[in-house]
Parts: C-alpha cells; structure tokens; sequence
C-alpha cells in the first residue's frame, strides 16, 4: 500500500469516526488530556461476566492522528478481553495507523492506548503513583 493511501485511510477515520459516542454505565472509563497539544479522548468501555469487552466507544477532540488512533483501536479492541486491552502496545498502534510518526506526534498517536492503559489499570486497583509508574514503564508517560 502506499503512503497516500494510508494518510487518506487516518484522514477517513478522523473524519468519520467508527463508535464515537459514550456508553451508559461503563464498566471502565476515564479521560484525558495530551498537555503537549490539547489533544482529548474519554473511553467508555463494557465488559461482559469474563472481562471480555462487549461495546467500546470514545469521544474527544484532536488532530486527526489522535482521532483516528481512538477510532481505530475501537475497532479493534472489539471482542477482546481485559487482558488483551492490558497487553497492546504502541507498536500495535503504529501498525493500525499504518505511517511513520514523528517524535513530536508520538504523544497524538499514543493518547488512546494510554487512556485505555489507563482505565484498566484502575479497574485492576491500581492506585494514581502505580498508575503514573505503570505508563512510565510503557513509554507512555507524560
């Protein structure tokens, strides 16, 4: 595929987005803010009875990097479990995108794995300094 296609593919997902919206009564959710551009994502997750998730839907606002991440890792996040969620990385991002990203988009491309990270790990319990050390360990700290 070329490189055109793969920036027409984000500028689709950006502009239209695939389970953007909020669920009633989210099993895991949260939100947040890249401070280095103002980009925003909230998630709102379901789980069935195994953890397995059930709906995912985001909201937010950014460029379309962000955007399209969120819309993308929506997609696919879909029949996953809780695990599966824990274990994504930002290399699966990358290959979801689909493009080079530049040091200075990182944090865009990477805010809704980190939001995602983010929900899970505080559904698992884990308290606001083993949350922040948990990202910084994944490189996707702030």
């Amino acid at each position: 595929m070329s490189y055109n296609i793969y920036q027409d593919n984000i500028l689709d997902y950006s502009q239209n987005p695939r389970n953007k919206g909020t669920i009633e009564n989210p099993d895991l959710h949260f939100r947040d803010v890249n401070p280095l551009c103002g980009d925003e994502l909230e998630f709102f997750v379901k789980l069935d009875k195994n953890n397995k998730i059930t709906d995912v839907k985001f909201q937010g606002s950014g460029c379309a990097i962000s955007q399209a991440a969120a819309s993308m890792v929506t997609e696919e996040l879909m029949g996953k479990t809780l695990k599966d969620l824990i274990n994504y990385d930002k290399k699966r991002i990358l290959k979801l995108l689909g493009i080079e990203i530049s040091p200075a988009r990182e944090k865009c491309a990477f805010l809704s794995l980190r939001v995602l990270k983010l929900a899970a790990y505080s559904k698992l319990g884990k308290k606001e300094l083993e949350l922040k050390e948990k990202l910084d360990e994944e490189g996707l700290g702030y």
